[in-house]
């Protein structure tokens, strides 16, 4: 195997990575099913697939079946804190992908390698917060014409698509992976809900039992934080700007109330609203001393950290000391005086920044469905349209089935008489 290009932290890591890798497999049974059949079939045979993703033990078996299914795989990381160093070393030196990710890359160095990745001439686009789609888009259309498709793996993401497509902007179709229910039912909600919880606590050692959490936002992602939250004996307060939302966040037994009113209540703070500023200057003059602020959502946006920075006042030379791994603190003039704001992970996403990410069971139905999408879009390109499309149903329903398959629950089944009644509209009472 020739090595590929890269451009990653330390190759030497590689042993650790591929043991973690291996472990991350054993529990991605429906992805590795899936792997497989690819193997055996080959459907990607010939694309370049050029992949914006964090990359994480459980991205690694996705681009490990990515590759055993044909394609040429490059790949870059999505966010600059979320990459696993050995994880990129293994890709390297062990499955032979292009990889370019390095944990706190700075901002130039996150764009290099996303070029690095575009410079491959990918067919078939794999985006984790349609950076990669918005690059080619704007800083590289001429390659535009060579792409067949794409996927998007994040509510983030497919709001920013479905904001090109109502614009005419977008130029080749891709699939809202993340709005498959086996994805966003499950991915957003159990796994960022237990992996956000993860990532606080790793960063602080705070007690969650009886502080008083605010959630931002009640989408999947946040019904996820505030139910895990609330098991760790937490009080939650949810925000919200949709009525609906709202409704069953109340009915969940949530408190709802604007982040003006949570904001001198809350101890902890967790954004995952996908919108920009969701915490912003006259809401950190309102926190109380001590407060932590994570985001969830996708990119660092939801808190306003340049305000924060501004209105900061220094500390020993230093506006926005490091006090703590990954937690740094902000002296904050405030109504009454002086108060310390602490932020997680520099606002990034808190649960791959400062923890590991979801769980590789949840993120095999995710990534089962990223792989099959991408089945779906190299058969079909031809025949799609410059719009964002649903997962198919059929493909949404498989995985389902194979992951109950893999943890030995059955079904019922429909016997004929009932078959027999649902297709019918002339039996009665």
């Amino acid at each position: 195997m020739t090595t590929p290009t890269f451009d990653i932290a330390d190759p030497g890591s590689a042993d650790l990575g591929q043991q973690r890798i291996a472990w991350a497999d054993r529990h991605m049974p429906v992805l590795t099913s899936i792997r497989e059949r690819f193997a055996k079939e080959r459907p990607l045979e010939g694309i370049t697939v050029g992949a914006c993703l964090h990359i994480t033990t459980e991205t690694a078996n996705l681009l490990r079946t990515l590759k055993a299914g044909g394609a040429e795989v490059n790949a870059c990381a999505s966010n600059p804190l979320s990459t696993q160093d050995d994880v990129a070393a293994s890709l390297v030196r062990d499955e032979g992908i292009a990889t370019y990710a390095i944990k706190g890359e700075d901002t130039d160095t996150y764009f290099r390698h996303m070029d690095s990745v575009l410079d491959q001439r990918p067919q078939l686009t794999m985006d984790d917060g349609c950076d990669l789609v918005s690059r080619l888009h704007q800083q590289r259309s001429d390659q535009v014409p060579e792409v067949l498709a794409g996927t998007e793996e994040t509510t983030t993401g497919v709001i920013r698509l479905r904001a090109m497509e109502a614009d005419k902007a977008l130029r080749f179709p891709i699939v809202a992976v993340n709005d498959a229910a086996t994805k966003h039912m499950f991915d957003n909600r159990y796994g960022t809900g237990q992996s956000t919880l993860d990532g606080v606590i790793r960063a602080t050692n705070i007690l969650l039992a009886g502080s008083r959490v605010v959630v931002a936002g009640y989408g999947y992602c946040g019904k996820g934080v505030a139910s895990r939250a609330r098991g760790m004996g937490a009080q939650v307060f949810v925000t919200e700007i949709d009525p609906l939302r709202a409704l069953e966040a109340v009915m969940d037994g949530f408190r709802v109330l604007p982040m003006e009113e949570a904001a001198p209540e809350g101890d902890v703070f967790i954004t995952v609203t996908g919108n920009r500023d969701v915490l912003r200057k006259e809401h950190f003059e309102a926190m109380k001393d001590g407060a932590i602020v994570a985001n969830s959502g996708h990119f660092d946006i939801e808190i306003d950290l340049v305000t924060l920075a501004g209105m900061a006042r220094e500390v020993d030379g230093q506006t926005g000391r490091e006090v703590r791994p990954f937690v740094k603190e902000y002296l904050v003039p405030g109504r009454g005086g002086d108060h310390r704001v602490m932020v997680i992970a520099e606002g990034r996403l808190v649960n791959l920044s400062s923890a590991e990410g979801h769980p590789a069971a949840v993120m095999d139905m995710s990534f089962a469905n990223q792989a099959l999408a991408a089945e779906w879009v190299a058969h079909n390109s031809a025949e799609l349209e410059k719009r964002v499309y649903d997962v198919p149903a059929d493909i949404d329903r498989e995985i389902a089935r194979l992951k109950l398959e893999t943890m030995g629950v059955d079904l019922d089944r429909l016997t004929p008489a009932q078959e027999e009644y649902l297709a019918s509209w002339t039996v009665g009472t």
